[in-house]
């Protein structure tokens, strides 16, 4: 198989395009280094199955694959706000583009959406039937409207020019190659711990999240590339933690005390967050596998080696 990833430097998409490699299919890696970073790709550029084109898939570009997986977009609240209409474009102009190449070519094409499609939400855990409740004017919005609008833009192509299509709704995921900066409360938290400064929580620390380790992730993503199945459905972990508690399970992987620092909830930050799985187990028997310690124990060493 010929394997477009889009976004394929990105924290997802280059542990899809190393998955994929090692199965020993072709692979296209496809992304601009607006979020993404060569270094999470450079141990790779020998193999022979591997190419890599650095583009903006807000521009159209031809090529012959069999399946599009498409990750291009800034994920984290730090990087999509800090350019919120370049967000959108990329939301709405790179889905069209990418749709329109699988149309062209008869490509499969997955599409990386997310659990912010469900916004603030008014029920808790969330499944794929809850409509969610999203600020369509907030500034997360550029973000959450823009993954709307890109499943929107899936179900049309599928509809009226019948492209085959599958939908992940990612979950907070977590694992090596996430960006120091991103803004993320799990990279935050241990790059905060490994300076030894204080773990900077938003609110009182009482909202809630659920945190799914890379590995679990990419093979969820992969059974439901290889499966039958084509609504949304929800690739996540469904163990909810409140950011307290994250903090301190963080603060016993470390030899000092740390200390926390409380600072105003941003706007329209979810309250809860907590995936419901039950469509994922029954159409991909997929079921994370990987606890929140022995994650975070991998992530740590992780920065570690990079900071």
């Amino acid at each position: 198989m010929r394997n477009l990833v889009t976004g394929g430097a990105g924290f997802v998409g280059s542990h899809i395009v190393e998955k994929l490699l090692s199965y020993g299919e072709e692979v296209i890696c496809l992304d601009n280094y607006f979020t993404g970073r060569k270094t999470n790709i450079l141990h790779l550029k020998e193999k022979p199955n591997l190419e890599i084109i650095r583009h903006d898939i807000t521009e159209p570009i031809l090529l012959e694959v069999d399946k599009i997986w498409h990750f291009a977009c800034p994920a984290s609240p730090v990087h999509y706000q800090s350019n919120p209409i370049k967000t959108a474009k990329i939301s709405f102009l790179g889905t069209y583009n990418m749709l329109g190449l699988a149309k062209r070519v008869g490509a499969r094409f997955l599409m990386a959406s997310t659990s912010e499609v469900y916004g603030d939400p008014e029920v808790n855990p969330q499944s794929e039937d809850y409509k969610g409740s999203v600020n369509t004017f907030g500034i997360r919005a550029c973000y959450d409207e823009g993954k709307r609008i890109a499943e929107t833009l899936c179900f049309d192509f599928n509809r009226i020019h019948n492209v085959e299509i599958r939908v992940a709704r990612i979950f907070n995921t977590y694992g090596p190659k996430m960006l120091a900066d991103d803004g993320r409360v799990v990279s935050n938290f241990i790059v905060q711990a490994l300076r030894n400064e204080k773990l900077t929580i938003y609110g009182n620390g009482q909202q809630t999240r659920s945190f799914c380790y890379i590995d679990d992730l990419v093979n969820g993503i992969i059974k439901l590339m290889n499966s039958d199945y084509s609504k949304p459905i929800n690739i996540g972990n469904p163990k909810e933690f409140t950011i307290l508690e994250l903090a301190e399970i963080i603060n016993s992987k470390f030899d000092w005390d740390l200390k926390y620092k409380f600072k105003p909830l941003p706007q329209d930050d979810p309250l809860q967050r907590k995936p419901s799985i039950e469509l994922a187990k029954k159409e991909l028997d997929w079921n994370p596998t990987i606890e929140l310690s022995e994650g975070l124990e991998k992530t740590i060493d992780y920065f570690k080696k990079t900071l």
